[in-house]
This record gives C-alpha cells, sequence and structure tokens, in this order.
C-alpha cells in the first residue's frame, strides 16, 4: 500500500472535481509523534506498574469506575449504540451512499472473500469462540431482568434474541462509523490514517491536526489498548480451559494463563511486523476454513432439526424485542438491572467502542475502492448473518443439551462450555485441539492487527508503522490483558469487563463527533457538488430551451461571463482557507495552468453528469 497524507492548499480543486489520485512514495519516512505516542505510552505503563504493585487498589477503583459508568451513563450507551445503527443504514440508503472510498472508477484493493475474512477475523471472532455456547445458554437458565423465570415457555426465543442483540447489527454499526469516516478521509480525500484526521470537517484541518487532534488520537491508542487486551484475557481463559480437557492438566491458574498471554504475544507481534498482506490476511483466510469446518461438524453430528428451527425463531424475536431490548437501562429494573447490563450490554457495547479505533481504523485500510453502499452492506449485514448461523448452531446445541438433561450451564466455567457442549459429541479431543487452534489464531490475527493500528496512531497516520514501535504495543496489549485478567481475582472475566467499560467512555463521545464530521465531509463531496450543478444546469437550460425553442432544442457546454453561469444556482460550502483559490479560479481571477489542467481532465465527467 502507498502512504497517504493531506492535500496541500496548492492542491485545491473545484469541489465538483475529484481529487487526484494521492501517491507518496516519495514522501520523507514517517516519525512518531512523541505527543501521542509519550503520553499514551506513559499511561500504559503506568497502568502495568499499577496493577503489578497494587492489584487490590486498581481492581477497586475498577469496580467504583463501573458503577458509576453504569449508572450515570449507560442511557448514553444505548442510545449511541442504536443510533449509530439508524444512521449507517441511513448513509447507505441516501444520496451518499454510491459515494466511493477511493477515486471514481477505482477497484476495490481485495477480494470480497478475503475482505470479509480479514473484517470478520479481527471484528469479533474470538468473542464469538468465547460467547458462542455461553451466552445464549447464560440467558436460559438466567433469563434477563423482566422477561420471566428460568424455565418460562418463551426462555429460548428470549436467550437467542438477546444474544443477536449484543451479536448483530448494533457492534458493526458502531465499527462501520469509524471505517467510514477513516476510509473517507483517507482514501478520497488524501489526508493521513488518524482517527483525528476525520475531524478536519468539524474543526478545520489546522486544530484536527494541532493539540485537539492528538488528544482525539491519545484516546484512540486508550481504547484500543484497553479493548484488545479484553479480548486477549478472553483468548487466554478459553486456552487454558482447553489446555484442560486436551492436555490433563488440572486447575489452570492465573500465573499459566499469564504464560498463554506471553506465548501468543510473541506470535502476534511476529506476524503484526511481517506485514498486513502476509500476516493478518493469511491467518484470517486459515481461520475462516477452520471455524467453517467446526461449525459444519457440530451442524451435522448434533441437533441439525433443532439448530434450523432456531434461525427463523431467532430472527423473529430479535425483530419483536428489538425496540424493548435497545431500551434497557438501569432505572427499568433497580440493582438487579443494573447488574445484569454490567455484565452483559453495556459491557457489549463498551467492548465494541474501544475496538472502533483499530478494528474501524483497519476495517478502512481493508476497504478502499468499495462505495459506502457497498462499505455498509458488507460491514452491517454479512457478519451479522454468520452471527445468527454460528449461535444458531453452537447455542442451539448447547441450548438442546441442556434441555435433554446434561446441566452444561451448571457444571462448566462461561470459557469451558465450549468444550463441555462438544464433549457430548463425537471426537471431542479433535474439536478441543480445533477449538484452541482457532482461538489462537484468532488471538493472533485480531491482537496483530490492534498493534499495528496504535503504531499507526502513533506514527502520525503511516500505512507502515516502524517494527519497534508495532513491537512495543504488542507487548503493552499483552501486559495490559495480564494485569485485567489479576485484577479480577477468582473471577478472572469480571476484571476484563470493569475495566474495558471504563476505558471506553471518553471514545464514545468521540464517536458522536466523528459521525457528525462524516455527515459534514459527505455533503461536500464531489459526486454530491457534480449533482447540485447538474440539477441547477439542467433546470435552468430546459426552462431557456422550452421558453425560446419549444420542443426543438438540444443542452451543450459553454463558458460564460463571471459570475454568469450555474455555478451562481448552487450553494457551495468554502469553509477551508484553500478555498480561496477556488474561489478565485470560478471568478476568472488568477488561473494558473494547474487549475485550468485539471479543469480540462474532469471536464468529461462533469459533462456527463450534466447531459440529458
Amino acid at each position: 500500500m502507498t502512504e497517504l497524507t493531506t492535500t496541500t492548499p496548492d492542491d485545491a480543486l473545484h469541489p465538483a472535481l475529484e481529487p487526484p489520485p494521492v501517491n507518496h512514495e516519495d514522501a520523507a519516512p514517517s516519525r512518531i509523534d512523541k505527543t501521542v505516542f509519550g503520553v499514551a505510552a506513559a499511561v500504559a505503563i503506568a497502568f502495568v506498574l499499577w496493577g503489578a504493585l497494587g492489584t487490590e487498589s486498581l481492581s477497586t477503583s475498577a469496580t467504583a469506575g463501573l458503577g458509576f459508568v453504569v449508572h450515570n451513563t449507560g442511557w448514553l450507551f444505548s442510545l449511541v449504540a442504536s443510533g449509530f445503527v439508524v444512521f449507517v443504514i441511513w448513509l447507505a440508503a441516501s444520496r451518499y451512499g454510491n459515494i466511493p472510498l477511493g477515486g471514481d472508477g477505482e477497484a476495490p484493493e481485495f477480494r470480497t472473500s478475503s475482505w470479509v475474512a480479514m473484517m470478520f477475523s479481527a471484528g469479533m471472532g474470538i468473542g464469538l469462540m468465547f460467547y458462542g455456547v455461553t451466552e445464549p445458554l447464560s440467558h436460559l437458565v438466567t433469563p434477563p431482568p423482566g422477561t420471566g423465570a428460568a424455565g418460562n415457555p418463551e426462555a429460548v426465543q428470549t436467550a437467542m434474541a438477546t444474544t443477536m442483540f449484543h451479536w448483530s447489527l448494533h457492534p458493526w454499526a458502531i465499527y462501520a462509523v469509524v471505517g467510514l469516516a477513516v476510509a473517507y478521509g483517507v482514501f478520497r480525500k488524501g489526508r493521513s490514517l488518524l482517527i483525528s484526521s476525520a475531524f478536519a470537517p468539524l474543526f478545520g484541518e489546522k486544530r484536527a491536526n494541532g493539540p485537539a487532534g492528538r488528544v482525539i488520537d491519545i484516546f484512540a491508542i486508550f481504547a484500543t489498548l484497553f479493548g484488545s487486551a479484553t479480548s486477549l484475557g478472553l483468548g487466554a481463559l478459553q486456552i487454558g480451559s482447553g489446555l484442560e480437557i486436551v492436555g490433563g492438566i488440572g486447575k489452570v491458574g492465573n500465573g499459566v494463563l499469564i504464560g498463554i498471554i506471553v506465548v501468543l504475544t510473541v506470535c502476534f507481534i511476529l506476524s503484526a511486523v511481517s506485514g498486513i498482506e502476509k500476516g493478518i490476511q493469511w491467518l484470517s483466510n486459515i481461520n475462516m476454513v477452520l471455524a467453517l469446518a467446526l461449525a459444519f461438524f457440530v451442524f451435522v453430528v448434533g441437533p441439525t432439526v433443532f439448530i434450523l428451527n432456531l434461525v427463523p425463531t431467532t430472527i423473529g424475536s430479535y425483530v419483536k424485542d428489538l425496540a424493548m431490548m435497545s431500551a434497557r437501562t438501569d432505572a427499568a429494573g433497580g440493582d438487579g438491572m443494573k447488574d445484569w447490563l454490567a455484565g452483559w450490554t453495556i459491557f457489549y457495547w463498551a467492548w465494541w467502542v474501544s475496538w472502533t479505533p483499530f478494528v474501524g481504523m483497519f476495517i478502512a485500510r481493508i476497504s478502499r475502492g468499495r462505495t459506502i453502499r457497498q462499505f455498509v452492506s458488507g460491514v452491517l449485514l454479512v457478519p451479522s448473518v454468520v452471527s445468527l448461523i454460528w449461535f444458531a448452531i453452537f447455542g442451539g446445541a448447547g441450548i438442546a443439551q441442556q434441555q435433554g438433561g446434561q446441566d452444561i450451564a451448571g457444571e462448566s466455567s462461561p470459557e469451558g462450555s465450549l468444550f463441555a457442549m462438544l464433549a457430548n459429541l463425537p471426537w471431542p479431543t479433535v474439536t478441543a485441539v480445533v477449538v484452541v487452534v482457532l482461538v489462537a489464531i484468532f488471538f493472533v490475527s485480531g491482537a496483530d492487527a490492534a498493534s499495528i493500528v496504535m503504531g499507526t496512531l502513533s506514527e502520525k497516520g503511516t500505512l507502515e508503522p516502524s517494527k519497534k514501535t508495532v513491537i512495543f504495543w504488542g507487548a503493552a496489549t499483552g501486559a495490559v490483558a495480564a494485569i485485567m485478567l489479576l485484577i479480577g481475582g477468582e473471577d478472572a472475566l469480571s476484571g476484563l469487563q470493569n475495566v474495558t467499560i471504563v476505558a471506553a467512555l471518553p471514545f464514545l463521545v468521540i464517536m458522536v463527533g466523528l459521525a457528525v464530521s462524516l455527515v459534514k465531509d459527505l455533503a461536500r463531496d464531489p459526486q454530491v457538488v457534480r449533482r447540485q450543478y447538474a440539477v441547477a444546469a439542467v433546470e435552468h437550460a430546459v426552462v431557456a430551451g422550452v421558453s425560446e425553442h419549444g420542443d426543438d432544442f438540444s443542452l451543450t457546454v459553454q463558458e460564460t461571463a463571471p459570475g454568469e453561469g450555474v455555478g451562481e444556482l448552487v450553494q457551495t460550502d468554502p469553509v477551508e482557507a484553500k478555498d480561496v483559490e477556488v474561489e478565485r479560479g470560478l471568478s476568472g481571477e488568477g488561473h494558473g495552468s494547474r487549475f485550468d489542467d485539471r479543469v480540462d481532465e474532469q471536464t468529461e465527467k462533469i459533462g456527463a453528469s450534466m447531459r440529458l
């Protein structure tokens, strides 16, 4: 991939013209942003030291922070998560849907199959492995507050609908907001690959690249660090549970879990420094094949008919209960609802938000050449369908066994429920080994994407951060994951959840601003401006043609005197300093050869938009 940087005022164009391709192969090597990297690295190191030297005090602080966030801002998580679903669907269906994330007519960089595999593997693969059986079973035996007692006739429907609520449209809409904003800015506008750069329409280029932008990038690194560390902790818990079964090593303690994190951290650092094409794409494709094989095996040898029946039931229950599930806050059920939300819905929304800097930026990197409509359709719908099938197969198998008299939920830990379900099917040892391998590769593919993105944020948006920066963030992610497991004590999962929710809150606010900035950017896209010119020009020409010639006239494009052309009928929004040159060019003053040449190059494109 070539590196993209912000265009300069000398590259100013008429807003109806597509920006020229940006090629910075000859640009100076990327340099680390000492402020962004220094502050973020200092906080990461301080967190690790605090956890190592004062585990109890960090655990107490995380628990207190969790209570404050869930009680005081749970409503914000719920509103924003649902709002983003509506927002991205509106973008895809609106006039902005055909806008490409790149130049007009540019082909997608990756094949659709590889694009989906990389997106899915980095997005939530390790979570699906962890929660595939655990979540549906948990909601079955302990239904969400207000949905009835355990064993009620609608318990299965409620369990599956709640699971899909957490894993389908909402998380991927959250990812899509950041992915769209970054991909549009980088590949359409030629900006740097930074979260802060996407705020240029809202703050202006100078502020977005100044102190305010650095604060945004620092918070993006924080969110990425703790979100990816949560996933690593879940992966370590599940691999540890698998080793108990496959290796027969007895109860796995924190020492073994930390050892697992160390080994896999080394693996994902090696993968990350090998580059996206060699590392992540290769691992993602392998995992897609293994995951499909495991799912097919469970579907065939498991309760096949029950699984098939569960698919339409889940869809119907999800659609029916969507409004109710979206509106849950602790006001609806007191302490019981508050605790349930902290362990499930608010934790998930925080986890997805904390993943958005790296998943969103990663999806942006692999989505060049796709239109906004293609992007939203792929990012929102494909993983949601896969999640539906995955939970129907694995959750359905677990529910069928639980209802058949095998107490999987009661006899196994959350991380061990998948292995407990597989133990009741043929070849349990083989499938357990496959699960461990799958989790390990999901661990590596997700974490190396995160470490590359944190390197990008630390080095002013370069697409290829230096290996030493990637290695540092890879090691920091593993260390933070280990600390988050330790502060949970006996309940390691709670330690992961508590810190994730607290760390995600600042970035949630940033994402709201990002959505506003994206709409402001799209409203000035060349395609949108060309459409405005086309409508104004054609309407003006038709009125003149009919008035003067009746039905016998045709349309042509010709130059007019300054101030008399179609530009007077179009409201553009010149807000940046570089627009001064454009305005001078439109008025006929100061036409340089560069401005004229670029107009000539794209005359045919604009003419095509204006012809009847």
